[in-house]
């Protein structure tokens, strides 16, 4: 998806069609007063006063149809400098524009721009003639807090993008209608996966049978892959007391993004942002020799972040989350080993799920930030140095990011490229020579001598959370096989002829460990496999008079119109095939 702001010529374009909105707007609504219309990554805005009016769906084609008599006339954009004296003096009627300007010191030029009948304090650049801006879409309006704040007024917000062609345009609109139609929060309410509510919470999603099934199969599949590496797994508490996380250093570096804190008897406690102070208890509660190494503690967590509730969206960015986390314990010599292990876990996971699409990030820390990150020279820089000798012999293609590194530690972040959107962040790596100190966790080496591990902090999925609004979108919700919490929906053409044999095939499937759902009400046949379809069933078994009597289904998968006519076994034999391929 563009980013507008990124690109020079889109902004100035949106810039000014901005100015053509705001124009139209004044035009239709006299009254009006404007506060400011930037260039933001998905377009352009206006927050705008509108007095006792607000804009409804029904009044966006009015000022589209204003905006394209303006580019119509074809006015030039022309650039006005004016003192701040000048300015509050052509302004003096809009608190809005004063307040702007008041902003400004003295002996300040202050830039405006005037088409036509309209004129705007705006610092440009824009473009020569409105006549450019004719190849926009207002995309959708809101209301917004004057200056962000909830005290101030609510001002009338409309978005809008502008492109230099008509083709370049539609493009565009096509790709935000697909967003549109892979939104999991609309499939994942379309397909009842999870819910929201405010007796709940904002960000604390809850997960429906057929969500929660899908959810489950990830954890077992991420479950026997990581058994197979040797991972144990545990389970720890949801919360910990202030001084765990005071003695980790995360009290320091996170406690903005914790939740309040809770005061029990004499203990005070925070629900859990993550679980790496946790997972050092566990390895300290017994005594490690080198041969012990590495130690691979693995849970599925539920941590808790206070994201900002504007921040807050469906499964993708929550306040309650479960974690695919792991913490590795390794002496320094297996850093290497321990870290391409991860790296290729990553790449085995990616392949069965067929994401093809993503790059690796280096994240560093920035050297001048003595207050995010942890001050030990030496340390960071043998840590920086061991990831890229890992990522080089793994010939692996990598950017550097300066200032991304967690507090303790340089780490490896995946940045996967949906289908929709921008990148997200789904797997990560972290290396940790910090937190172990911390603790004073041991090892005891080959010489009997007590050493201090290092720790390499995973995960690959990120969070389940995440990773299946992803997995939603790319889809849109047409889940594989393997994952489909309905694989077969059975439909007998007429009850009274056809549900005995539906009936059967029904419990031969069930015996066969296939996830079977009977359709036998009393509805046309045409309108149950377009409800089949709707809920994006893998296949629709369609039995009438020639399956029963031969002891043959005949399936419709989804999103094909094509029906095909097979024996039970080779219709079972083939399911199994693909759940085994997991597709």
């Amino acid at each position: 998806m563009i980013n507008f702001k990124e690109d020079e010529q889109l902004s100035v374009l949106n810039h000014s069609c901005a100015h053509v909105m705001a124009q139209a707007v004044k035009h239709l609504y006299p009254q009006a007063k404007f506060w400011v219309g930037p260039v933001v990554s998905e377009g352009f805005y206006y927050d705008i006063d509108l007095g006792e009016d607000v804009i409804k769906d029904e009044d966006i084609p009015k000022i589209e149809k204003e905006m394209k008599k303006i580019c119509k006339d074809g006015k030039r954009i022309v650039r006005e400098e004016l003192s701040k004296e000048q300015a509050l003096e052509m302004f003096k009627d809009d608190e809005y524009k004063i307040d702007l300007i008041n902003n400004f010191e003295e002996g300040t030029n202050i830039s405006c721009y005037r088409q036509g009948d309209f004129v705007d304090l705006c610092r440009g650049p824009h473009v020569e003639t409105v006549k450019a801006c004719k190849n926009f879409k207002l995309i959708k309006h809101s209301g917004a807090y004057w200056k962000g704040d909830k005290n101030n007024k609510v001002l009338q917000r409309i978005y809008g993008v502008c492109f230099p062609t008509p083709e370049a345009l539609k493009e565009h609109l096509d790709l935000l209608e697909d967003a549109k139609n892979r939104d999991h929060r609309k499939i994942g309410k379309d397909l009842s996966l999870f819910m929201n509510h405010r007796l709940v919470g904002s960000g604390m999603p809850m997960w429906l049978p057929k969500g929660a099934f899908i959810r489950r199969q990830l954890e077992n599949y991420i479950y026997e892959k990581e058994r197979a590496l040797g991972y144990d797994h545990v389970y720890s508490p949801c919360v910990g007391t202030v001084d765990l996380y005071k003695t980790s250093g995360h009290w320091d570096h996170y406690k903005a993004d914790m939740f309040p804190v809770m005061k029990v008897d004499e203990e005070e406690f925070v629900l859990r942002p993550m679980n790496c102070p946790h997972h050092m208890l566990i390895y300290k509660n017994s005594l490690h020799s080198y041969r012990d190494l590495p130690i691979r503690i693995g849970e599925f967590a539920t941590d808790f972040r206070y994201e900002a509730s504007g921040a807050v969206k469906g499964l993708e960015r929550v306040r309650c989350m479960c974690q695919n986390d792991a913490h590795l314990f390794v002496t320094p010599e297996q850093i290497g080993e321990e870290f391409k292990r991860v790296v290729n876990l990553i790449l085995d996971v990616y392949k069965d799920f067929g994401i093809k699409d993503y790059k690796f990030r280096l994240s560093l820390r920035d050297k001048d930030d003595k207050e995010k990150y942890f001050d030990d020279d030496q340390m960071w820089d043998e840590a920086e140095a061991k990831l890229r000798e890992v990522l080089t012999e793994l010939n692996l293609d990598y950017f550097e990011a300066k200032g991304e590194a967690a507090f303790y530690g340089p780490k490896l972040d995946v940045e996967v490229k949906p289908a929709v959107g921008p990148e997200v962040t789904l797997s990560t790596c972290q290396l940790d020579f910090l937190l172990p100190r911390r603790f004073e966790l041991t090892y005891v080496d080959n010489n009997g001598i007590k050493q201090t591990p290092v720790v390499l902090h995973r995960a690959i999925f990120g969070t389940f959370d995440r990773f299946t609004a992803f997995l939603i979108e790319e889809t849109k919700g047409v889940f594989p096989l393997w994952l489909s919490p309905v694989q077969v929906k059975v439909l007998p053409v007429n009850n009274e002829y056809h549900l005995e044999y539906a009936k059967e095939v029904e419990s031969l499937l069930k015996q066969q460990g296939f996830r079977v759902e009977l359709d036998a009400r009393e509805e046309k046949l045409g309108y149950r496999i377009r409800e089949g379809q709707m809920e994006k069933v893998p296949y629709l078994l369609v039995l009438g008079n020639n399956e029963r009597d031969e002891k043959t289904v005949t399936y419709r998968e989804h999103g094909q119109q094509k029906q095909t006519t097979v024996p039970f076994d080779e219709f079972t034999k083939m399911m199994k095939e693909k759940i085994e391929n997991r597709q």
